[in-house]
């Protein structure tokens, strides 16, 4: 019964998430000359030269990264994630229809929109989700070179890559304004997002003391392709222990997590690394 609470849960954060998402961009961030970033932004810009509606343009470019997302990040993954776009999707709709007028500067209203929107996106983030297709690209692009080499990639430089091109377009295809305006907004929300997520492009170190390693390696290896550092350890009261210690992105972090659930006995700790050195 509490599992099934906790993930109804997490999908009603990941609606409240993205409703707060959708609503930002439509009625704050669209009317004063910004636009999100990310997969979003790119179908702003297409919707902006095309004259297509925008939560058409939404789905559209959307779709194939979740697609993509379901086949090689798994189906819980995926279908959060497809549940946080349609209603980011359905709320652009909805929200472009809306009478709403803030009447402020510009400035102010990016700086609130970004807040607003980092707020939306951090919910999303922190019960598994994403809206984002940028962010299942880096995901997915990071997983690849992760089975290949057998190393730990951050997703940050492709995330800032993805959006540089992102502002490019918009500063040489729309107005140099608007490409300023929509770069504040993803200074505020990355911000915001990093607060409450702990830098979530960033890797993750798994700490796990147990007396059965067994079950807890077997499962990584089959569920998450990752390996593990087996060191002995004594506790106090406990005794002679095993201390795993993995390392993960943000998205396999929810995977991780679930694993460790499944395995009773067990005393675990999350940490964000900075930088791995070889």
């Amino acid at each position: 019964m509490n599992k099934i609470l906790e993930h109804v849960f997490s999908f009603l954060m990941i609606t409240v998430g993205a409703l707060m998402a959708s609503f930002s961009v439509a009625c704050i961030l669209l009317p004063n000359d910004a636009i999100d970033y990310g997969t979003a932004g790119v179908a702003i810009i297409i919707s902006k030269l095309t004259g297509f509606s925008l939560s058409a343009c939404v789905f559209i470019v959307f779709l194939p990264f979740i697609i993509a997302g379901i086949l090689i990040l798994g189906k819980r993954f995926g279908i959060k994630a497809l549940t946080g776009s349609l209603v980011y999707t359905v709320g652009i709709d909805l929200f472009e229809k809306m009478p709403f007028e803030l009447n402020t500067e510009h400035f102010l209203a990016v700086v609130f929109g970004g807040a607003v929107l980092g707020a939306g996106l951090s919910l999303i983030l922190r019960h598994g989700g994403c809206i984002d297709g940028s962010e299942i690209f880096a995901n997915i692009i990071v997983k690849k070179i992760s089975d290949v080499t057998g190393k730990n990639f951050s997703m940050t430089y492709i995330l800032i890559g993805f959006n540089a091109c992102v502002y490019a377009a918009v500063f040489f295809l729309i107005n140099r304004n608007s490409a300023l305006l929509s770069l504040l907004v993803y200074v505020i929300a990355t911000a915001i997002i990093d607060h409450f997520t702990d830098h979530f492009e960033a890797i993750k170190q798994v700490t796990i003391i147990t007396k059965k390693p067994d079950d807890l390696i077997k499962a990584i290896k089959q569920e998450l392709n990752k390996t593990c550092t087996i060191m002995d350890s004594v506790g106090a009261i406990a005794g002679e222990n095993k201390t795993l210690i993995c390392y993960v992105n943000y998205f396999e972090l929810q995977k991780m997590k679930e694993i460790i659930a499944a395995n009773k006995g067990t005393f675990s700790t999350v940490s964000t690394i900075d930088e791995i050195l070889r």
